[in-house]
């Protein structure tokens, strides 16, 4: 759909539509999000989580098309919640 064509703001790759499970508090649907492994945003979070929370996690960057709310999808590995993506064409 060309409304859910948007770009990351931290590293202007395209975000991607993905699936949100049924047991999260967004309720169903999907949100966009980053899946690029080269964000500075995901990348910095490493660090940031271990530093803050010493925790082995990060996070990508996530948009919901039906509220407009943006923020952190936290993530604890690198393919962690990619089964989710619904489309993959403009993956980075």
């Amino acid at each position: 759909m060309a409304e859910d064509v948007r770009k990351c703001p931290h590293c202007g790759g395209r975000l991607v539509k993905w699936a949100t499970p049924d047991e999260s508090s967004w309720g169903r649907g999907y949100q966009l999000v980053c899946f690029n492994d080269h964000c500075p945003y995901y990348v910095r979070g490493w660090e940031w989580m271990k530093d803050n929370y010493q925790q082995k996690a990060s996070y990508r960057y996530r948009f919901d098309p039906r509220t407009e709310e943006e923020g952190p999808l936290p993530v604890w590995s690198e393919t962690a919640l990619r089964d989710g993506i619904e489309d993959d064409e403009g993956e980075s």
